[in-house]
């Protein structure tokens, strides 16, 4: 019984604990940023043609480029399944190599180097999805302009005497072309658009698909600091190994 509980508690300090919670951080930040920003960029083109663009030629850039945006969301998320996939299986086998769970573990030369190509990989990742992350605040802070606008049309102490002179033109941010018909919403207008299903829904994945690439970041900082304590220590361990042979 002593010896099974032995073989347990051993087994136990051989799991990569920061690379597990990354791992869980990692997938549940991926597939939250990559699902809710999909839909949402779906929900978006149809509140711009329906009630900012009515002509399909003023939007068939930006329609083009969502749609290729969404094939890259593809993209991102079954290259994050294989690579936290992989970086986990790189954390049990540093971590048993560190813990010396296995007397007769010995770091090799390409053991190292797969460990260090880890380490640099991890940190440009973790630089882009900083990016990534930025990148998916400026559809919230957009949808927010928008719903506040409309928020302080309802307020009572607004004490607004002609709501049609609030506006919200996309044009001025770049979204479409300044030819686009209307191009702008005013007044009830404004109001119906910030009514519909589509644009609420669409403003709540964006703040949740903000998140996931946020909890991304974190996970990717974690993945950073495992890494590179491990790398570290294997790289130690192999002088001390080559010390012992002479």
């Amino acid at each position: 019984m002593i010896s099974i509980t032995y073989c347990c508690i051993k087994c136990l300090g051989g799991v990569p604990y920061a690379s597990l919670v990354a791992t869980i951080l990692c997938f549940s930040g991926v597939a939250l940023f990559c699902g809710c920003g999909h839909v949402a960029l779906t929900g978006t083109v149809t509140i711009l043609e329906t009630h900012f663009s009515k002509v399909t030629s003023d939007h068939a850039m930006l329609t083009d480029v969502i749609q290729l945006m969404q094939y890259v969301i593809y993209g991102i998320a079954s290259f994050f399944f294989l690579y936290g996939i992989i970086l986990l299986a790189e954390g049990f086998y540093t971590t048993s190599a560190v813990k010396e769970l296995h007397s007769e573990f010995k770091t090799t030369i390409c053991g190292r180097c797969i460990s260090g190509m880890f380490v640099f990989l991890t940190y440009i990742l973790g630089v882009a999805w900083l990016g990534v992350f930025g990148f998916s605040a400026v559809p919230v802070f957009l949808f927010y302009n928008m719903w506040s606008t409309c928020a302080a049309m309802k307020s009572p102490m607004a004490n607004l005497t002609n709501i049609d002179s609030i506006c919200v033109d996309v044009r001025q941010y770049g979204i479409i072309p300044w030819n686009a018909t209307p191009g702008k919403a005013c007044g009830s207008t404004l109001g119906d658009i910030c009514n519909t299903s589509e644009f609420y829904l669409s403003y709540h994945l964006y703040i949740v698909a903000c998140a996931g690439a946020g909890a991304t970041v974190i996970a990717l900082l974690i993945y950073m600091m495992a890494t590179t304590y491990n790398f570290a220590v294997l790289k130690f361990k192999s002088r001390e190994d080559c010390c012992t042979k002479f």
